[in-house]
């Protein structure tokens, strides 16, 4: 379960702030959002499975839609449908997913 902090909608500010430390995530509406491209369709899906069992972990579940090679990520809080820090914690998260690949 999410704790108070994670549920606090960010503001602007807070939001600029924090996409600054995620390289290629962009604000896409109300969801941040990055695409990741990969070699093969099978390094897509495995990474897609990595997110997804990160998700879990996080109980905080991203919409992910996978395009062959591109695997694109949409965080947002939809209990809010806004960003949260929740949102920014798991896109850092699926950030370090990437590294590893």
């Amino acid at each position: 379960m999410a704790t108070e902090a994670e549920n606090r909608v960010l503001n602007e500010s807070e939001l600029a702030d924090a996409l600054i430390d995620l390289p290629g995530w962009e604000l896409k509406g109300k969801p941040i959002a990055k695409t990741y491209e990969f070699n093969s369709f099978p390094l897509a899906v495995e990474f897609v499975n990595q997110v997804a069992d990160l998700a879990e972990k996080h109980n905080h579940h991203p919409d992910i839609h996978i395009n062959f090679k591109k695997v694109k990520v949409h965080c947002w809080t939809h209990k809010f449908n806004a960003i949260t820090q929740a949102d920014i914690d798991l896109a850092k998260d699926v950030e370090h997913v990437f590294e590893k690949h």
